[in-house]
């Protein structure tokens, strides 16, 4: 059986479920806070960090070290493909969202409006939301210049790059923050992913006590 503990606000999490359900494998998934980590949580990952892949037995932590395994043993599927240019290129782009964006656009965002509530009971602050919208105007010139060249992030066929962007932003969209009007190739992409079986379930997550925009589980939006 494999177990994945996640919660629905982690963009690491969504990642490692997109690409298992491309992979057709079969998962059974359990929450737990980010901002308040369970006693199980530190028992298997001592960073107290989500997500953790459980199965048979096998304990793996960390969600680059899951994604590498998931590509290594599950090889039918491939999202990380092609020379060794064209895996290195899918790779930045992979790691550009898991850190750059994560942290110059969802830290800014996404902790200011949840974990900052539920962790400390206090309100986003003003000044750091401007930062993170600024930033996310940024990201989203980049995805739409390189959208203007490929059909997807780092080549014509969806890799892990485009499962990662697009988990990080549906966290950001279920906020209602994505300005998708002002970049169409940016909205195609995300409308073909958004489609995609791998995205069904993820799009039902429900973050508790924030409502998701009304735009948000539409596939044609």
């Amino acid at each position: 059986m494999v177990l994945l503990i996640h919660h629905p606000v982690s963009p690491f999490g969504r990642k490692v479920r997109a690409l298992m359900s491309e992979k057709k494998m079969l998962f059974i998934l359990k929450e737990d806070l980010p901002w308040q980590p369970s006693e199980e949580v530190f028992k298997l990952n001592p960073a107290g960090e989500l997500p953790i892949f459980l199965n048979d037995g096998n304990i793996i932590s960390g969600h680059y070290a899951i994604t590498e395994y998931l590509e290594e043993t599950n090889t039918e599927t491939p999202l990380l493909f092609g020379d060794a240019l064209k895996k290195a290129e899918i790779r930045r782009l992979t790691d550009w969202f898991d850190s750059k964006f994560y942290r110059e656009v969802y830290r800014n965002l996404v902790y200011e409006k949840v974990h900052k509530r539920f962790a400390q009971g206090l309100a986003p602050d003003s000044k750091i939301l401007k930062i993170g919208l600024n930033n996310l105007i940024y990201h989203m010139e980049y995805m739409d210049w390189l959208l203007e060249r490929r059909k997807n992030l780092a080549d014509d066929n969806l890799s892990l790059a485009d499962l990662t962007a697009a988990a990080h932003l549906s966290i950001v969209d279920y906020l209602g923050d994505v300005p998708w009007e002002d970049f169409r190739n940016v909205k195609v992409w995300y409308s073909r992913l958004k489609s995609r079986p791998c995205f069904k379930d993820i799009l039902k997550d429900n973050i508790r006590g924030i409502l998701p925009a009304k735009h948000y589980a539409n596939l044609d939006f």
